[in-house]
């Protein structure tokens, strides 16, 4: 029999602050931001500093990006105010993707937010939701009503799909799309929680169309099935997911799963689904034991409030560091055999190692990846969890300044998540406290997904 132990994998939200960002005041009192330039170490500075990055070789328009974030009560007025803002980046270039996301207090007024992108944006394509935290520069909305709009100009026109999943008696099929037959490119995906297993669709791109890149989240705004608003062209959806092909860019993933690893690595010898029955020939629960009693009182703390496990993504790596393992939570233990249930399927023969999470290491994680691994773009796009914010950290808006600053204020947005969708080692997984961050970036870079369209 398991008994639960706290494994940290409830979805929930975000909180806000202001920053040091640029705002327009409109008649009803609310706000309108965008990210602006700031302090940025090198190149970044230099390349953020007009906002936009000239694409050469791939199609005769630049990429150009441009995002505001509005806070007007009203939602025609925020989603008009956040347009005009986002509009005025674009050098009067044509709007070829518009992403909107909306708080949950504008989801009876989805319809309106969608129109009003529509005309006074005018682009080609639509996809967004409505969620339960709105990021826009370097703010995360949590409290009050909120739009951001994030428009990009492209190379090359995108495709937006809408798929549902349809359950069979021998499972369930996939319909409205398919990857294996489209053009190679990276995508955007928002999922309906309730509705679509964004995990299973993963899981088929991986194997059919290895070395896709597929970014995004599940949509947080709804509170049962059916709540769920998602945005596509010119319709609103309440089920499946919606996505993007997005061609002649390259989108740079960065990943910060917010997890330190503890103990050694073992090998599992023994497992059944998502259940691990033996690591190195024995009970995972006595390999746990013996790990905490080697652990000084503040990881054994952590440990406490919630274990975490890391699959290792690629088995031949020498040397593990963080961005090597998948992380799932541990979601019980059977104190009689010492197996332990995860959340995932784990198969023998694995390498996995004990993790945990708290604030400290949360930040320190994004933080090193941003230093190390960020490039110069035109703009980005962050899926944060909404098990994040100041639920986990102490300070509000967290991820959105610290990605902010360390991009130097580049055009920004984005929401939280009920599971964020971003690669690991390759391969693109859904998952959990997790913050992904998609860079449009220059596409002559050698790194990442390039899609020749």
């Amino acid at each position: 029999m398991f008994s639960l132990v706290a494994c940290a994998i409830a979805r929930i939200g975000t909180d806000c602050n202001r920053g040091k960002i640029s705002r327009l005041k409109n008649s009803a009192g609310g706000s309108v931001s965008a990210g602006t330039p700031g302090s940025v170490e090198g190149a970044l500075r230099a390349a953020h500093s007009q906002l936009e990055i000239v694409i050469a070789g791939v199609g005769s328009r630049e990429m150009r990006i441009g995002a505001a974030l509005s806070t007007d009560p009203d939602p025609a007025k925020a989603t008009e105010a956040a347009v005009e803002e986002a509009r005025s980046r674009l050098g009067g270039a044509e709007v070829s993707l518009a992403l909107v996301v909306a708080s949950r207090h504008h989801a009876p007024s989805a319809e309106v937010a969608s129109e009003v992108v529509r005309v006074k944006a005018g682009p080609e394509r639509v996809i967004g939701c409505v969620a339960e935290t709105v990021v826009g520069g370097n703010r995360e909305v949590e409290g009050g009503p909120a739009v951001a709009v994030w428009l990009a100009s492209l190379p090359k026109p995108v495709e937006t799909f809408h798929m549902e999943f349809v359950r069979t008696s021998e499972g369930g099929v996939f319909g409205g799309y398919r990857f294996e037959e489209a053009a190679p490119g990276p995508y955007l995906l928002i999922g309906d929680p309730f509705s679509f297993p964004t995990d299973l669709l993963l899981g088929h791109v991986n194997e059919r169309v290895p070395g896709t890149v597929v970014m995004g989240g599940m949509a947080s705004g709804g509170i049962e099935p059916g709540d769920t608003r998602l945005f596509l062209d010119e319709r609103v959806v309440d089920t499946g997911a919606v996505g993007a092909r997005v061609p002649g860019i390259r989108i740079r993933a960065l990943l910060s799963q917010g997890c330190r690893p503890i103990g050694n690595v073992y090998t599992v010898t023994r497992a059944d689904g998502n259940v691990i029955h033996e690591l190195g020939g024995r009970p995972p629960l006595q390999r746990l034991q013996e790990l905490v009693e080697t652990l000084p009182p503040e990881d054994r703390e952590l440990v406490g409030r919630g274990l975490h496990v890391g699959r290792v993504i690629d088995e031949y790596k020498a040397e593990l560091e963080r961005g090597d393992f998948l992380i799932r939570g541990v979601m019980g233990v059977d104190p009689q055999s010492g197996a332990l249930a995860v959340g995932d399927r784990i198969e023998a023969g694995e390498t996995i190692q004990f993790h945990v999470r708290d604030a400290a290491t949360a930040d320190e994680d994004l933080r090193t990846l941003l230093e190390r691994e960020a490039e110069p773009a035109a703009g980005a796009l962050l899926f944060t969890c909404n098990g994040r914010g100041t639920r986990l950290f102490s300070v509000p808006d967290h991820d959105a300044s610290l990605v902010s600053e360390k991009l130097g204020g580049l055009p920004l947005a984005g929401f939280n998540c009920a599971g964020e969708i971003g690669p690991v080692g390759g391969k693109n997984f859904l998952h959990g406290f997790t913050a992904s961050i998609a860079l449009f970036v220059d596409p002559d870079a050698n790194q990442g997904s390039l899609d020749p369209g």
